[in-house]
Formats: C-alpha cells, structure tokens, sequence
C-alpha cells in the first residue's frame, strides 16, 4: 500500500519520497486514517515501527488544512526527553518541509531567553518536556490556550519519569475540545488511568504484543565475570569488526569510566548522560551517526531518543533494574526492518535481572559462548567498585501492580549453543529521579 492511499497529500507523500519511504509500516497505516479522521489514539507500538511519522504526518495534514493563528501554537507535542523532542522536532520539519507550517522544540538544559524570543515570533507546532514547558507557562512566554491536538509521546517513559503532575498541569492549561494521541510502548495501570481520563471514546491500536522485544532483534547473552566484562565487549568490538554499538550502563559514573577504557582499548567512544551539556550530548551522537565514533556509551537517559539508522549493534553492559527498559534499549537496533544484534553481558550477581527480563519476553535468551579474548588484568585496590545487587534496591515507584507483577516463567532450560560467529557490518544523563525531574 502506498502512503497516498491512506489519503495523505502530495506535499507528504513527497516529502516521504525524498527521504526514500514508499510504504507505512503496519502502525502507520492503523494510525494514519484514524488521526486523519480526528478520532483520539491509544496506541501501543514498539520503538522503530515508525509511530513518529505515524502521528506526525496527519498531525501536519489537519495543520495545513485549518486556520493559521498569530503566535500561538495549534499542536502540543510532549515528550520525555531532550533527545527525543530533537529528534520529533528534526522529523516534523522533514515531512513538512513543503507546507507552511512553523515548528519550534523546547527543552530543559539549555537557556530559556533564546526559546522565549522564539516563542514571540511563533509557532504552528510546539514540541516539548514537561518541564521546560511549564517554566514558559510559568512565565507568560506561550499560550496554550488554542492547542487543537496534543499528542503524548512515550507516555509510559514520562510517567517511569516522575512526569504525571506536570502532565496534568500542562493539562490543565489546554482547551476542552481537541483532540488527543497517547503513544506508549508499554501499558501498564498508570497509563491506563491516564488514558480513561484524558481521550475521549479513544481507538486503540496495538502493533506488537505487549512488552515484545523488537522481532527483527537477534538477542545473545554471554556470561561472565564483572571484571571482565570490559576485555570481552573490546573483543566483541574489534574482532567483530563492530561500525557502530550503542553501549548502556546504569550509572553516569559507569559511563564515563567504560568510554575512558575503551579509548584505552583503541576504540574511538564518547559517553552521552544527563551531566553532559546539550552541546557535548549534541556532538556526541553526531560523531557517532557520522561514524567518527565508533562506540556510545550511554545511560537510560539515551534508551528513548535516539535514532540512529540502521544501527547493528546495541549492548547492555549492565541490565536495567526495570526489565520493560531491557526492550527499550534494545528497540534502538532492528528499526524499520532492519536487522540488528543485542548483546547482554551478565556478571553472576545480574542472574536475576536476566531471569526477570527473560520472564517479560516470555522466551529464554540464548546463551553465547564465551569466545577466547585477552583477560583485563585485576582492578588494584584503590580502583575496585563497591557492588550492591540492583535487585536489592529499590525499583521505581509503580502504582496499582502494573509493571513489576510476576509474570509467567520462560518454558524450558536454557542450553548454551555454540558461538554463531561474529557479524560483520557495513557502514551505512542517567534517567533524573522523581525530585530532579526536568530534562
């Protein structure tokens, strides 16, 4: 099906050419038509089904058809993260490059004078944090007040976020008649509450099965020692012939001592987390998609935001303490039909953070054997981490038994299988707690 038969017009459908798509994906066509016709959306999609281009496009369709106002924004994006409303942003003005439509992005991190002068020239569509947003609220500097659609992007992340309160401040401030998009890769109760008090008779639409890892994704696990994750993951990397890895840890600390080593190691990397600027963040993923960088280390911060084309390989040097943001780093690999490869290093005391994870898929990951490689010589004293499993402490709050329920244990044992070899590819701010919020 071309995208002209889901009733986009020439300027879109153009404007999807230059950018060499000619067909949706299965949540673009479900989505499409249904926005199209001004209905509200419920809609569960993995990452990199497309889903941004899926709300996007008939978001800017209903835009160019209306009435332009002054100043005031006529479409409320919100987002979680500052990565993420660059890259709606860069993708809204992409697909709406031949209309006359005005796109603005605000975000926490950066001064706020700058977007306040923006704001007074005004703007058609507004893509924004939370955060940041209400501080322009805050500051009579926008007016929400002619808002005809609001489109709640990663919905479920916001809300992992700390971002409720805020959410139904923003609310708050919106007009009565408009309509509403929810996107969420995950449900759980919260969202659901969400949901029942935010869209009105909403379509649900749901791609994927809940909580399922990307299928395009092949999944490996080796295990190994904690100190020798760092000697196996430069081995997998230069014997592999890795392009590019987008590498998560859980601490900001972890990211930053990872890249150093394997600088050490001869492989160009750069860390990206929630203590690094906008501006060394900014380069950090352009050098990385330009390929100068060939490793990013990044914190859960990155885990929603990034888009990077065609990226092979992802790593989870540490697995989550949350097993539904396993999916979520992974879904950065295997966009669009890609292919793509997820390597998870679990060091004994991280068994049960596999199992749990394993336990949300509902299939077992395979085992990889450990291939030979050059052994990291012992930490000296002075330089050994102190260690608490993850499990033991405590996990983000979650209201009323959503995501941290037990779920049903994988079928079967897991039986290691042999080293399939490794792939050769072409080239083609850890997450802020509830009282640090504001990206």
């Amino acid at each position: 099906m071309p995208f002209n038969a889901l009733g986009l017009i020439p300027e879109l459908t153009r404007a999807l050419a230059d950018r060499g798509y000619t067909e949706p994906t299965p949540v673009q066509t479900r989505v499409i038509p249904e926005i199209l016709a001004g209905r509200d959306i419920l809609a569960g999609s993995q990452t990199g089904t497309g889903k941004t281009a899926g709300f996007t496009l008939p978001l800017l369709q209903r835009l160019q058809a209306g009435k332009p106002l002054n100043n005031a924004p006529r479409a409320l994006v919100l987002v979680p993260t500052r990565e993420l409303a660059t890259q709606v942003a860069e993708s809204v003005k992409s697909y709406g490059k031949y209309l006359r439509l005005r796109t603005l992005v605000v975000f926490g991190g950066v001064s706020i004078n700058p977007q306040k002068d923006h704001l007074r020239q005004g703007t058609d569509i507004l893509v924004a944090t939370p955060g940041r947003l209400l501080d322009h609220a805050q500051q009579r500097t926008v007016d929400l007040s002619k808002v005809e659609v609001l489109v709640l992007d990663e919905a479920d992340r916001m809300l992992d976020m700390g971002f409720i309160n805020d959410i139904r401040r923003v609310i708050r401030l919106l007009p009565q008649q408009r309509q509403n998009l929810l996107f969420s890769a995950t449900y759980s109760d919260d969202i659901r509450s969400l949901a029942q008090g935010l869209l009105r008779q909403p379509v649900e639409i749901e791609v994927a099965r809940r909580n399922a890892a990307v299928e395009s994704v092949e999944q490996q696990a080796y295990l190994i020692a904690k100190d020798q994750k760092r000697a196996l993951l430069s081995h997998l990397i230069q014997d592999g012939d890795w392009s590019q890895v987008l590498i998560f840890t859980r601490t900001k600390h972890g990211a930053n001592r990872l890249t150093k080593q394997l600088e050490q190691d001869g492989i160009r990397a750069a860390a990206i987390h929630g203590n690094k600027s906008q501006n060394a963040r900014t380069q950090a993923l352009s050098g990385f998609k330009n390929f100068e960088i060939r490793a990013l280390v990044a914190t859960e911060v990155a885990a929603r935001g990034l888009d990077i084309k065609e990226l092979p390989h992802v790593v989870n040097y540490e697995l989550p303490n949350v097993p539904e943001d396993y999916v979520h780093r992974i879904g950065r690999t295997g966009r669009a039909g890609a292919t793509g490869i997820a390597v998870a290093l679990v060091s004994p005391d991280e068994n049960g953070l596999l199992k749990d994870v394993e336990r949300l898929l509902r299939k077992p990951i395979p085992r990889m054997t450990v291939p030979a490689f050059a052994p990291a010589p012992p930490p000296r004293p002075d330089q050994e981490e102190r260690y608490r499993d993850p499990r033991s402490q405590p996990r983000r709050a979650q209201s009323g038994g959503g995501r941290n329920q037990s779920r049903p244990a994988p079928n079967g044992n897991v039986a290691p299988r042999p080293n399939q070899g490794q792939h050769h590819q072409r080239p083609s701010r850890s997450a802020p707690n509830r009282q640090q919020r504001r990206p």
